[in-house]
């Protein structure tokens, strides 16, 4: 393998993933509880009950819990009228 021809780039993280920082800040202002579920889902790859579990609700709530959240972070990132 030629090292030379290998090119190594290091861009700025996305548009994308900078406005779903900024919404899940905001959530987490908003609904902390629903920000510590989309962290536990997200980031760790935690399945709903995993999450429930830690977070002490049921798997139902922590369903309707990662509805919501997906739905205002989605709404926040696409720029529409804060909820």
């Amino acid at each position: 393998m030629d090292l030379d021809a290998v090119e190594v780039s290091v861009a700025e993280p996305p548009d994308d993933l900078d406005a779903l920082d900024e919404a899940l800040t905001k959530l987490a202002q908003k609904h902390p509880d629903k920000a510590a579920l989309v962290k536990l889902r997200y980031f760790a790859g935690l399945t709903i009950d995993e999450s429930a579990r830690i977070l002490g609700i049921s798997p139902s709530t922590a369903d309707r819990y990662w509805t919501y959240a997906r739905a205002w972070l989605y709404r926040q990132v696409a720029g529409d009228a804060e909820l």
